[in-house]
C-alpha cells in the first residue's frame, strides 16, 4: 500500500491433486482471494514455487500466462460476468472464440455444456431472462466449455438464495465426480462442505482441517 508492503500470505504450501474438491475459508483480508489469484495466473508471488499441471508459472510471460487461463482455468465468480447483450450460448462460446474454434464447432461445444449443467432449453436467452441461479450455471458452463484442468471458484453462491446455491452446489458436485478438479472459496460451512477437503487461511497462514 503506497510505499509499504503487506505480507498477505506467509509460507502457504499447498498441493491440490487431480479431481479434488477443495474448499479454502476464512475470514474477509485472509488472503483467500489473493491466493485464488495466484492459483488463476492473475497474480505473480513475490517468492516461492507454483506448478500449474506440471509447469513452473512464475517462469512465464505474459502471453504465456495469458494462454494457460484460457485452456488450463475455468474462472467461475460471484458476479458471474455474463455478457448481457448475449444470449446464453454466446456467452459460454467465448473462451473457444479466443481459442479461434471455428463457429459451427464454439455453437456445438457450447450447446453440450449447457445441456450438461441442465440449460439446454435457456440458450437463447439473455442474462436479464435468467434467474441468478440460471446464470450461473451459464458461467459454469463457460468454465467447463474448453475442458480446463482446474475449475476456481470465487463465492459462486454469493449472491444467490439457498435454493439457487445448493442447485449450483450440486452442479458443481457433478462436475467434480465427472473428474474436474474444483478449488472453491466461501465464507459459508454449508457450501464448503460440499468440497471433500476444507482448508482454512487465516492472518496468511493456511491450515488444512482434513489432513
Amino acid at each position: 500500500m503506497g510505499r509499504g508492503w503487506i505480507e498477505v500470505l506467509k509460507g502457504v504450501d499447498l498441493m491440490v491433486n487431480r479431481g479434488e474438491f477443495v474448499a479454502i475459508m476464512g475470514p474477509s483480508g485472509s488472503g483467500k482471494s489473493t491466493l485464488l489469484n495466484i492459483i488463476g495466473c492473475l497474480d505473480r508471488p513475490t517468492e516461492g514455487e507454483y506448478l500449474l499441471d506440471g509447469i513452473r508459472v512464475e517462469d512465464l510471460g505474459d502471453r504465456e500466462l495469458a494462454e494457460i487461463r484460457n485452456k488450463k482455468i475455468g474462472f467461475i465468480f460471484q458476479n458471474f460476468n455474463l455478457l448481457p447483450r448475449m444470449p446464453a450460448w454466446r456467452n459460454v462460446e467465448l473462451p473457444l472464440l479466443y481459442r479461434g474454434v471455428h463457429p459451427k464447432k464454439r455453437k456445438e461445444m457450447a450447446l453440450q455444456v449447457l445441456e450438461k449443467v441442465g440449460l439446454a432449453d435457456r440458450a437463447e436467452h439473455r442474462p436479464s431472462e435468467l434467474s441468478g441461479g440460471e446464470q450461473q450455471r451459464v458461467a459454469i458452463a463457460r468454465a467447463i466449455v474448453g475442458g480446463p484442468t482446474v475449475l476456481l471458484a470465487d463465492e459462486p453462491t454469493g449472491n444467490l438464495d439457498s435454493a439457487s446455491g445448493w442447485q449450483v452446489m450440486e452442479t458443481l458436485r457433478n462436475l467434480n465426480r465427472e473428474g474436474s478438479t474444483i478449488i472453491l472459496v466461501t465464507h459459508n460451512p454449508e457450501v464448503a462442505g460440499f468440497a471433500e477437503r476444507i482448508l482454512t487461511l487465516k492472518e496468511g497462514f493456511l491450515r488444512d482441517e482434513f489432513s
